[in-house]
């Protein structure tokens, strides 16, 4: 199994199966007419520019950790893992970015019922068919993924590193270009003022002016600390790969659960703007459960029903015709703002149980 790097040196992104010779992905680039050129320490890619959006190979990204509430945004991912036909064409070397003291190994058994470690990591998969079209609709939208663009959708997903981030974003990028990606979705979920009883808040954004203009979304207006998201989105349009953010709001008072509700407004989300149609599986039933227990949590406390209340006429408040329309753009800002110091735990260390406070 081959090893290597965007600068050339041993470890980094390790092909899985028979992908393409990979070039590096940092250095600089350039526009020329309707395309991009990103030279690289060891070749030059010419990027494809004047497409549209869903015109190629998309890449779905998600991490777990501080981009990842509730685990929504792995969730989802792994969602349409479950449902895709790929496999895994690229993944990183564990022992360059991670610490295992701060991600730790865990210990499962496999289908042979043999026990063996997981080691943090990223792992890029790929259509086994790339660009095919899935059969339509009706065939069997219940059970598998169906549009005009299921062969082009690939998939990132790992656990954000815990060092070396600038190479870590150059062997994403390698991966991606080696892939052909031509556009990338991330997928990310935060923990906000928001009830549980209302639906999930979802904002897309991008820095690229095309992008917004095809999609009818806005750029954000977030300073502050960011994630592993922010660095490879970075590292993707400096390179030509147009790139689309997608977050969910996740309460705060409910983060040590997952939130099936907030991985289903991020597929919905997806859906709408990837053109397929994504099954949900017990994805529904499970949202429901979950905003069930949650009120039953809350029918025997007063205290946190009362605030959950707050919670919901602050929410009404900002749904309202006369509410702006960059509330939801707000919030998120308010969120990182509170994570700004970057410590673990509900929305930058607050109590379990605000509305106790």
């Amino acid at each position: 199994m081959s090893q290597r790097t965007a600068a050339g040196r041993e470890g980094g992104v390790r092909e899985v199966t028979g992908s393409k010779s990979s070039r590096g992905a940092s250095g600089l680039s350039l526009k020329d007419g309707d395309r991009t050129v990103a030279a690289t320490e060891r070749g030059t890619w010419i990027v494809a520019q004047g497409m549209d959006f869903l015109g190629g190979r998309l890449l779905v990204v998600a991490f777990e950790g501080w981009n990842d509430a509730g685990e929504a945004a792995s969730g989802a991912v792994r969602t349409l893992q479950d449902v895709l036909e790929v496999v895994p064409i690229a993944e990183v070397d564990p022992e360059l970015y991670f610490d295992y003291q701060f991600n730790r190994p865990t210990v499962v058994t496999d289908d042979d019922g043999r026990r063996r470690l997981e080691w943090p990591s990223a792992v890029m998969y790929g259509p086994v068919r790339p660009g095919e079209t899935a059969p339509g609709l009706a065939d069997d939208a219940n059970l598998q993924v169906s549009g005009n663009n299921v062969g082009n959708i690939y998939l990132l997903l790992g656990t954000e590193p815990s060092r070396s981030w600038k190479s870590f974003t150059a062997e994403i990028l390698d991966a991606a270009l080696a892939a052909d990606i031509t556009a990338m979705v991330f997928l990310g979920a935060m923990l906000a003022d928001v009830p549980h009883t209302r639906p999930i808040s979802i904002f897309a954004s991008s820095e690229n002016t095309a992008v917004r203009s095809e999609l009818q979304i806005e750029r954000s207006t977030y300073e502050g600390p960011v994630g592993i998201l922010s660095a490879i989105a970075e590292g993707a349009e400096a390179v030509g790969i147009p790139t689309v953010s997608i977050w969910a709001s996740v309460p705060h008072y409910v983060h040590n659960a997952p939130s099936p509700k907030a991985m289903l407004a991020l597929i919905d989300k997806l859906e709408e703007l990837v053109d397929v149609t994504i099954p949900r599986g017990n994805l529904v039933e499970e949202a429901a459960a979950w905003e069930a227990g949650i009120d039953a949590l809350a029918a025997d406390d007063d205290e946190m029903a009362q605030y959950i209340q707050q919670l919901e006429q602050a929410r009404d408040t900002v749904d309202s015709p006369e509410a702006s329309g960059e509330a939801i753009a707000q919030e998120f800002e308010r969120y990182l703002r509170r994570r700004g110091d970057g410590r673990d735990g509900p929305a930058g260390g607050r109590s379990d149980e605000p509305w106790r406070s």
